[in-house]
């Protein structure tokens, strides 16, 4: 059997109830934060999603959540401006960071959120992991290494997660991993999985519930 650096994840039966049981507790949105003095307090686990403009991370939320509109969606990309703090259950945070790259939004607004954005993955004690949201579509972009080498440099554990896997080409799935994964070499911060997803399709959505629950 040939074995892959950097594998898809899988969960098994115990991991994927608990991660149920846990989601099954409740998401609520919490507050959208603007500068770091706005940030609750550090006192539970948390795990953020990152992804550059128009990846579907909110859409990918609000599967995992099970909430249609509890994160909210744009067809515009860079429309998440804030930091966006969601309780699950009264033991960890979900964090919706702002979309990094590409925004129709002022230069100085996208600065602004922007320098947010790497204050919070350098500063945040209680950050357990960052999923960062990959394109299956279109792989890793010079933007995306940039947020890879910060959370790096931040000693921050991110794992990658890709996404919109229905709208990829099966042929093309291959090579996308086979790209993905070579990149990933370079990245001592980079948990040593990949998960795929769809929010169409509900594929990976129940590995990622495990993953957030610290059973997978």
């Amino acid at each position: 059997m040939t074995s892959f650096a950097f594998p898809l994840a899988t969960a098994d039966a115990s991991d994927l109830r608990a991660g149920r049981d846990l989601f099954a507790k409740g998401t609520d949105f919490l507050k959208g934060v603007v500068t770091m003095d706005g940030l609750p307090p550090a006192d539970r686990i948390e795990f953020c999603f990152a992804g550059r403009s128009n990846v579907g991370k909110s859409t990918l939320i609000n599967a995992v959540t099970g909430r249609k509109a509890l994160a909210r969606t744009s067809s515009t990309p860079g429309r998440t401006q804030e930091i966006n703090f969601f309780t699950l259950a009264d033991s960890h945070y979900l964090v919706d960071l702002p979309g990094y790259g590409f925004a129709k939004a002022p230069l100085q607004v996208v600065e602004n959120w922007q320098r947010l954005l790497k204050s919070y993955l350098a500063g945040r004690a209680t950050l357990r992991r960052a999923f960062v949201l990959i394109d299956a579509r279109h792989g890793i972009k010079p933007v995306d290494e940039e947020i890879l080498t910060l959370l790096d440099i931040s000693a921050v554990v991110f794992q990658i997660v890709l996404t919109k896997a229905d709208k990829a080409k099966e042929k093309d799935r291959d090579n996308l991993l086979r790209r993905v994964r070579s990149a990933l070499q370079a990245h001592p911060a980079a948990f040593p999985e990949i998960v795929l997803t769809s929010s169409e399709t509900g594929e990976g959505v129940e590995v990622l519930r495990a993953i957030i629950s610290g059973s997978a």
